[in-house]
């Protein structure tokens, strides 16, 4: 009972991250724009059809290419263009084909946008076309890359001062950072604090997943960090439905930084997690989080810190004798990840399977938005398309192990990116559905890596490494972006092919961590480690870290607390 209230509890702030994430989606939309006119409008043409305002013109745009004749009441006629505007010099009959002179001016009167799908976005807003749309197509990127800091710093941050402090500060500036980007006052201002919003929104759902990995016993240990990934999907529905209803930018901000208030307000009373405070040898502050899941899960016999940790105590104290003192107290950093070669090797085959999963998931998104129809639908679709792909994904793993079901699902989102390459462009159905089921292949993996990870380190460095990893999955993220805007770069460049070269890129990837991942040791059953020392001989190398890290509390002592309040009590040590 009391780990479920803390898991549910945990991962419904989760569903922020994922609304977060994608707002710019519908934030940032730009939408069909004409350079403004000086005047007053009488009349108005575009081809053959006329109309007495723009706003009745809008229905019939089709390209960019297209322009707007316009005759002001002054008899003035004006060609207007998206990024120029051109005045005839012989105002003659209104008509849209014109061979005279003409003289070009600058959009010096602003602009008009068309409002029938979005009153106003951050584009409409501070006029980021044209020559500033380059301001635009820096929104996603920048924030993406505050996620990829946030990662690294809070990750850090969980390591030194406790997951639960890092909670409460990151859940209330998701808060406080979300209603304050809808009142920023200039670009500028917007671009900054939706960079600390992305750093708080990366640094709490990094902590999050180590906060309910070590909050839950290896039993539940699969499902329960697999659905945060179901939490964040659902976030992403959450602004297709919000995105559907709400379409004026600032207002539609509000309304999904107030989706998550109720978790603000409660998250003081979630505790620090068991397993921290005992790396940190703080056994009086553990004993207390124990006895309190001892009442809520009404159990007679609570377990003691002293039973469970007496005999690693002596083995402390021996380990000790003829070292410093402060070997217990060493601060650890991103260097630990690699502190011989086994640890090296997990570190960089981790990282590399982090990346592809992000960079995957987004050319796979990319592909998607030519399927067509409402954006809102397509949207909630993306969102939707992932849960079914976590419950299969628990499924495998429970049964296969970790190992064995990211290798295969990487392979195959290999496969699945070549195959895309030789469907014909007019088989479109088919196209889709290999589309999908890349993103869903490569799903599964991304969203196993996390646990994965999180199995794969120790207490002292385990939120360092889940960081480590996020970060090097938001680079992933940050490039992704830069793909949908290179066929305005590349004109020469067929935009199918630029697809298919980052699917290309995706496949050789994803093989390439396929093949990495079979020398990663599997994690299914096995307790979590606490020390580096244990977690290298996980993976059957007994070479310690360092010599200087004693061995500290073994995983089996600490997995009977982790157990603790359960059912059974794993007997595999």
């Amino acid at each position: 009972r009391f780990q479920a209230c803390v898991y549910f509890a945990s991962v419904f702030q989760a569903m922020s991250c994922g609304i977060h994430y994608l707002a710019s989606v519908f934030m940032a939309v730009t939408p069909h724009f004409v350079c403004g006119f000086p005047g007053n409008v009488s009349s108005v043409l575009f081809h053959n059809s006329s109309a007495s305002s723009i706003e009745d013109i809008w229905t019939l745009w089709t390209s960019t290419e297209n322009y707007i004749v316009v005759q002001l009441e002054n008899g003035e006629i004006w060609e207007l263009d998206q990024c120029s505007r051109s005045k005839r010099e012989e105002s003659l009959d209104l008509a849209y084909e014109y061979k005279g002179n003409k003289s070009v001016f600058p959009c010096s009167d602003g602009f008009l946008y068309d409002d029938t799908k979005w009153k106003s976005t951050v584009v409409t807003q501070w006029d980021l076309v044209c020559d500033r749309e380059w301001l635009a197509k820096l929104i996603q990127p920048t924030f993406m890359l505050g996620v990829l800091i946030g990662a690294v710093i809070f990750g850090d941050i969980a390591d030194r001062l406790g997951r639960q402090r890092v909670i409460w500060f990151t859940s209330a500036g998701q808060f406080v950072f979300g209603i304050a980007v809808a009142f920023t006052f200039d670009y500028y201002s917007f671009v900054i604090v939706r960079f600390l919003l992305a750093m708080v929104s990366s640094g709490y759902l990094v902590v999050a997943f180590v906060y309910v990995t070590e909050f839950v016993g290896i039993k539940a240990r699969t499902w329960a960090s697999m659905h945060v990934h179901a939490f964040f999907a659902m976030g992403i529905m959450v602004v297709a439905l919000v995105g559907f209803l709400v379409r004026t930018w600032w207002v539609y901000q509000i309304f999904l930084s107030i989706a998550t208030l109720p978790f603000v307000l409660c998250c003081w009373m979630l505790p620090e997690t068991p397993f921290w405070l005992l790396s940190e040898e703080r056994y009086e502050d553990a004993q207390k989080v124990i006895d309190t899941m001892a009442r809520w899960n009404k159990v007679s016999t609570p377990c003691k810190v002293s039973e469970l940790c007496s005999v690693q105590q002596d083995d402390l104290a021996s380990g000790r004798t003829g070292d410093d003192d402060t070997s217990s107290t060493k601060k650890h950093n991103i260097l630990d990840l690699f502190c011989n070669w086994q640890i090296a090797r997990r570190t960089i085959t981790v990282w590399l399977i982090w990346f592809t999963g992000s960079l995957g998931y987004y050319v796979f998104s990319l592909s998607s938005v030519s399927l067509g129809g409402n954006e809102y639908l397509n949207l909630f679709l993306i969102g939707a398309v992932e849960l079914p792909c976590y419950i299969i994904a628990c499924v495998a793993m429970d049964k296969l192990g970790r190992r064995n079901t990211l290798i295969p699902f990487l392979i195959l989102s290999a496969l699945i990116c070549v195959l895309i390459m030789f469907i014909p462009q007019e088989f479109n159905i088919l196209i889709i559905l290999a589309n999908m089921a890349g993103k869903f292949s490569i799903g599964v993996a991304f969203g196993l890596i996390y646990l994965y990870t999180a199995e794969l380190y120790p207490t002292i460095v385990r939120s360092l490494a889940v960081g480590s990893g996020s970060m090097m999955c938001r680079v992933g993220s940050v490039v992704a972006p830069f793909c949908v805007y290179l066929r305005s770069v590349w004109i020469f460049m067929p935009l199918v092919a630029i697809v298919y070269f980052f699917q290309l890129l995706v496949g050789i990837m994803a093989l390439l961590s396929g093949i990495l991942t079979i020398m990663l040791p599997e994690t299914l059953g096995k307790p979590l480690t606490n020390t580096l020392v244990e977690a290298t001989e996980m993976g059957r190398n007994k070479k310690s870290c360092s010599k200087k890290i004693p061995p500290a509390h073994s995983g089996a002592a600490l997995e009977k607390m982790e157990m603790f309040g359960q059912e059974r009590v794993s007997t595999d040590k």
